[in-house]
């Protein structure tokens, strides 16, 4: 029996889990469902190591963030062999990965998650429902009543939650399509907003592609040669038209630049994982394919711990673009996720049989998918990683205008007097569906704006992911781990408050008072809502 809650969210993703952390601080009860059986999205069941501006340690994040990324740290700390000289690092990043400093394993995260969770739970206030996915939401007068959710593996278990908040925290904004809630999909034509990186007209099937990650270690001398996918002949013979060569190898354009650059592959190198230094402001790190989303390192470990170090594939290699998962009916999103699938498990078995070696030979057999590091049968993740989702159309809209150096500079950017939390990341938009190439551009340290949390319509459905006001451009830069538990976290309080106050949303954000009084709480809970004087890269 599903009790009463003051709020339903539903997605257990980073966002959802911030959200619940923020509205069960504040005494309200909490319904978090999610789709898979693990909480933390991007961090588990997607497999994503998080990426973050080069300011995390000093500042930039939510305490709560903080308080998460502290917890993974100790994780390691308490229960796995470290050597000394890696024990007493009070930066620790476990798997020496360059993409962020703090590279872990899916696992570790979600322990942590759950930890942070447990004590609501036990209280009575937050119930969890993993392995259901939303299927209808009921809606009228401008209010969300109640959304219908379904067992994943038992079509014919179904649960109807009501509440008087509804928080869409789903990777994909499936919520706003479900309630009728107005939003958008894709790329806006350049005359909505002027955007100078905007195609000439709309293009609501142009997304930024999926991936579907999965994690390796490396045995010499073992053959874990895995079953010749099916699509295999497909993928090997694929060569993009904005690509330097097939997309099964080590060339692939540079990001930033779109020229064409090698990335190199050498399983457990012999550098010592204390060297390495994570700062994508520096270098994005991402040219030597093993150390880049490596999430753990062998030798931190005390000798014999570990025969191998385990690294996470998201790269240019196995992001999957020829269909949209969004927008264009259930059938094409499902087809969208099998071909990303099954264009990793070809990457994988690239790799193990012809993929060139530095001794010059081919195929490196000793790599061993590890799906008991995803969770999962076969070591791919639970679930793609989903760069862009459904948009709200908001009170506010973040545009290329708001953040882009270029048009800003470097200091710039727009100032909001309802920000409610900071970002700051490139705007990194990988190849479309559209046949975009990469879109990789500079951007400054951004504030985020409670406007772009706010449906100009619906009053009782908040977004806490990828859902907010951005555009398909700006995205780019707020669709990252850091930026989306901020954005849950002000989404739950938010609810909260407007609870213990008996307003609405619009009033909070539209009346000085009102947001100030909000402001002020997220304060308290360790908001950081403006930046220090940094440079944007």
């Amino acid at each position: 029996m599903i009790p009463k809650a003051d709020i339903l969210i539903v997605g257990g993703g980073l966002g959802g889990v911030a959200a619940a952390l923020a509205a069960c601080r504040a005494g309200r009860t909490v319904v978090l469902t999610e789709e898979t059986d693990w909480l933390g999205g991007q961090l588990t069941s997607q497999a994503v190591p998080p990426d973050e501006h080069p300011w995390v340690e000093q500042f930039g994040t939510t305490a709560s963030y903080r308080q998460l990324r502290d917890g993974i740290r100790q994780f390691y700390r308490q229960w796995y062999p470290l050597r000394a000289e890696a024990l007493a690092l009070t930066d620790l990043n476990p798997g020496a990965g360059r993409v962020s400093k703090l590279c872990h394993e899916p696992r570790v995260a979600l322990a942590v998650i759950e930890a942070m969770l447990a004590p609501h739970r036990a209280a009575g206030r937050l119930t969890v429902l993993t392995d259901h996915r939303p299927v209808a939401a009921e809606a009228d007068n401008d209010v969300v009543r109640s959304v219908t959710l379904e067992h994943r593996q038992d079509s014919g278990r179904q649960v109807t939650v009501s509440a008087r908040y509804v928080i869409d925290a789903t990777e994909t904004g499936e919520l706003l399509d479900l309630a009728g809630v107005e939003h958008v999909t894709g790329a806006e034509a350049r005359s909505a907003y002027d955007e100078p990186h905007a195609p000439d007209e709309a293009q609501p099937l142009n997304q930024q592609g999926i991936t579907v990650c999965f994690a390796l270690s490396h045995h010499e001398g073992e053959d874990h040669t895995v079953e010749r996918p099916a699509d295999y002949d497909f993928w090997r013979a694929y060569r993009p038209d904005f690509w330097p060569g097939p997309l099964l190898g080590f060339q692939a354009p540079d990001p930033r630049s779109l020229e064409s650059v090698p990335r190199t592959f050498e399983p457990n190198p012999e550098l010592d994982p204390l060297a390495v230094s994570a700062d994508q402001s520096a270098d994005a790190g991402d040219k030597e394919l093993w150390g880049f989303r490596r999430i753990l390192a062998r030798k931190l470990h005390r000798p014999g711990a570990f025969d191998s170090d385990i690294t996470l594939v998201n790269w240019p290699l196995n992001d999957y673009w020829l269909k949209p998962l969004v927008g264009a009916g259930a059938q094409t999103g499902a087809e969208a996720v099998a071909g990303a699938r099954q264009l990793s498990l070809s990457v994988l078995y690239w790799l193990q049989t012809e993929a060139p070696r530095q001794d010059g030979g081919t195929g490196f057999p000793g790599l061993r998918p590890r799906p008991d590091v995803t969770g999962t049968p076969d070591g791919l993740a639970k679930a793609p990683y989903v760069r862009e989702s459904r948009r709200i159309e908001a009170v506010t809209t973040v545009t290329e205008h708001d953040v882009a150096i270029d048009l800003v500079g470097p200091y710039g950017g727009t100032k909001y007097r309802d920000s409610v939390g900071v970002g700051n990341y490139r705007i990194d938009l990988h190849p479309s569906t559209g046949g975009d190439n990469y879109i990789d551009i500079g951007s400054v340290p951004f504030e985020i704006p409670l406007g772009a949390l706010v449906p100009r319509r619906v009053r009782n459905l908040l977004p806490a992911g990828k859902n907010i006001g951005t555009t398909h451009i700006t995205n780019g830069c707020y669709r990252l781990h850091p930026v989306e538990w901020n954005i849950g976290e002000v989404a739950g309080a938010l609810a909260a408050h407007c609870l213990a106050e008996d307003v609405e949303p619009h009033q909070v954000q539209a009346e000085d008072k009102r947001f100030e009084e909000f402001a002020r709480g997220l304060d308290r809970a360790g908001v950081q809502r403006h930046w220090p004087d940094v440079r944007g890269y």
